[in-house]
């Protein structure tokens, strides 16, 4: 049976090089990839059983987590992380005109942010508009001289339009990692172990304990962070990444589990997988 892969489209972004970069490390054969429109769209295609599996982005190296994807993980707890990939990101500015007449910027909010200083300086008066996809945003300005998008260079090609410049990213080393979702859980080896929890009480020291159990055990964060809980005013979701290694091993995380489960209102295991840097041509 060929598996249904959601990703954000349409074609030509960066989500869905990682969903054909991901489908090929998952060993799906032949699968067929669905574009949708929009993140929150993508995500329900899961969650709803629409499709055998989907690609979000989930944390970008400038303007980290990307609180739609995270904030999903945490709604729909059966939804794991399968994979992961980093790829880098370098945005181009996309157009029909000129760049002296440009006065309208259309991209992803999170590719705007990830270029505020480049437009800030290259074109301090036009107005920046947030789109769903920047493939959706380079559709929109086709046919205008005054407006242009921020997107992969790819995208130049497949509409027809003209490079204005590249690259435009405030951060050269900008990157997004992109994960594959699914409701199977991983088989295969892990080098990262991602986790959310809340907390039992907002007392002083709780979430230190929780901190220092991770300690003792060994373990490295690559990454923590939080994000509101929705229910009210000061209380916080953390999500939280930790290394799997020769030295600290699956196994460990498994016993880390039973040790900080007591101390969390709600634990959710996102699931142990691999993630690994990608170099593009």
């Amino acid at each position: 049976m060929r598996q249904q892969v959601a990703y954000l489209g349409p074609k030509g972004t960066y989500a869905e090089k990682a969903a054909h970069i991901l489908s090929k490390l998952a060993n799906f054969q032949t699968p067929i990839f669905v574009p949708c429109n929009g993140l929150h769209s993508v995500i329900k295609s899961i969650a709803y059983n629409n499709c055998d599996a989907a690609v979000v982005p989930i944390e970008n190296s400038v303007e980290g987590g990307v609180t739609a994807t995270l904030d999903a993980l945490w709604k729909f707890p059966d939804i794991n992380i399968t994979k992961a990939i980093v790829l880098p990101i370098k945005h181009a500015l996309i157009s029909n005109g000129e760049i002296s007449n440009i006065s309208e910027v259309l991209s992803h909010p999170q590719a705007l942010a990830q270029c505020s200083e480049w437009l800030s300086d290259n074109l301090p008066d036009a107005i920046t508009l947030p789109t769903n996809s920047t493939s959706e945003a380079v559709k929109m300005v086709k046919g205008s001289k005054f407006r242009a998008a921020i997107g992969s260079k790819s995208l130049i090609e497949i509409e027809g339009l003209k490079e204005l410049a590249f690259p435009i990213n405030d951060v050269p080393g900008n990157c997004t990692r992109f994960v594959l979702l699914s409701r199977e859980l991983n088989s295969s080896s892990s080098n990262i172990a991602s986790f959310a929890f809340s907390l039992l009480s907002n007392k002083p020291g709780s979430l230190l304990r929780a901190i220092n159990l991770i300690s003792d055990f060994g373990f490295n964060m690559s990454k923590i962070e939080s994000r509101p809980s929705k229910r009210e005013l000061g209380e916080y979701i953390i999500y939280i990444d930790l290394e799997i290694n020769k030295n600290n091993k699956i196994e460990n995380f498994l016993e880390l589990k039973k040790h900080i489960k007591p101390l969390c209102e709600h634990f959710v295991d996102f699931g142990s997988y691999f993630s690994e840097n990608i170099v593009l041509d």
